[in-house]
């Protein structure tokens, strides 16, 4: 991929639809527009580099930076040095800014090693690198980007300007919508983890005849794996987010543009409402399937077990302490029922008591 060039800052500023201010304020001068070639921290961006302010813990790095141009908002104009950005929202300004200086796609190519099958179907200004294989009756839309060493299923749809990062695999029957994106090593549409012990108590497979529907605007994580469905399919919704190694599997239903953070893992037929936050290492899964509805977020390392309706942020971490003292407080934790169970016991022994 080749970097973008300069770009001025007046630029930057109506692409925000955003105002510029001076240092400290004062009017901005734009007869010495300030060219940004590239983004950097608060602390340590220099002169041709954009950067934001976004969180009070990064205040004090204000006075001192040196880069070319602050994202900020209007209460922290005056303690700026450079030239503002001037925002409501400098974190979402800094996100549509390193769009501006994302690296653009290589030209549209099928590299010579590529095997791509007679019935595929391949669309215009389509990248495909070496050594991919796309195979029998594949679609790849308009405009998408194949990497080396990838595999694109039969009967699999890879939407336009999608891209496909190396080594990806995509299983048979798997549909990825438009302007998505999987990074390299994800694994789409394997088969889920189904077995059913058979009289000698050895377990038999349960062959997953399901499909995997990925919608449009996705992003999925280096290293995730998400199964096929065992007879319906797994979906996943439009503008889902999902970090690195995370595992969904299989008929799990993902709602719309919900954000899905590293190492989660979902048991099969688990199901996630829209715009919910799944944070890191957080595991779902249950005697029966679970349901999360709109608007949840589940903190970090949360194992839920149970179905959740009502929106909110849920948490179910331990935290971490001294060996010795995690071990005498589990021998207590061990104790609560017994404990409870005395406690009832004394509670209606004082309600039979004779007044």
């Amino acid at each position: 991929m080749r970097p973008i060039g300069q770009r001025t800052l007046s630029d930057i500023a109506e692409h925000l639809g955003a105002k510029i201010a001076g240092p400290f304020g004062t009017e901005y001068q734009a007869e010495g527009e300030v060219l940004i070639s590239g983004l950097g921290a608060l602390s340590s961006a220099g002169p041709t580099e954009i950067t934001h302010l976004s969180g009070a813990s990064y205040r004090s790095q204000l006075p001192t930076t040196r880069a070319g141009a602050v994202l900020l908002r209007p209460s922290d104009l005056p303690q700026s040095p450079v030239p503002s950005i001037v925002v409501d929202n400098p974190y979402l300004a800094f996100a549509r800014v390193t769009q501006l200086f994302a690296p653009t796609p290589p030209p549209a190519e099928i590299a010579a090693t590529a095997v791509i099958a007679s019935s595929a179907r391949i669309g215009s200004d389509v990248f495909i690198g070496p050594y991919a294989v796309i195979e029998a009756d594949a679609e790849i839309g308009d405009g998408a980007r194949i990497g080396s060493n990838s595999v694109v299923g039969s009967g699999s749809t890879v939407g336009s300007e999608t891209i496909i990062e190396a080594n990806v695999t995509l299983y048979s029957g798997v549909t990825v919508g438009a302007r998505s994106t999987v990074h390299a090593g994800a694994v789409l549409g394997a088969a889920g983890f189904g077995f059913t012990a058979n009289e000698q108590g050895c377990y038999e497979e349960i062959v997953q005849l399901g499909g995997l529907q990925i919608g449009a605007d996705v992003s999925i994580g280096a290293g995730t794996t998400i199964d096929r469905g065992a007879i319906e399919d797994t979906r996943i919704g439009d503008g889902v987010k999902v970090d690195n190694l995370v595992q969904i599997g299989h008929n799990c239903q993902i709602g719309d543009h919900t954000l899905i953070c590293g190492c989660v893992g979902l048991a099969g037929s688990t199901r996630i409402g829209k715009h919910c936050i799944i944070a890191g290492g957080v595991g779902i899964g249950g005697k029966n399937p679970i349901t999360v509805c709109d608007g949840v977020v589940i903190s970090a390392k949360t194992t839920v077990t149970q179905s959740i309706d009502k929106p909110g942020i849920y948490s179910g971490t331990v935290v971490a302490s001294e060996h010795g003292t995690w071990l005498r407080n589990i021998v207590k934790l061990n104790s609560l029922a017994d404990l409870f169970r005395r406690v009832r016991r004394l509670e209606r022994e004082r309600d039979n008591e004779p007044n």
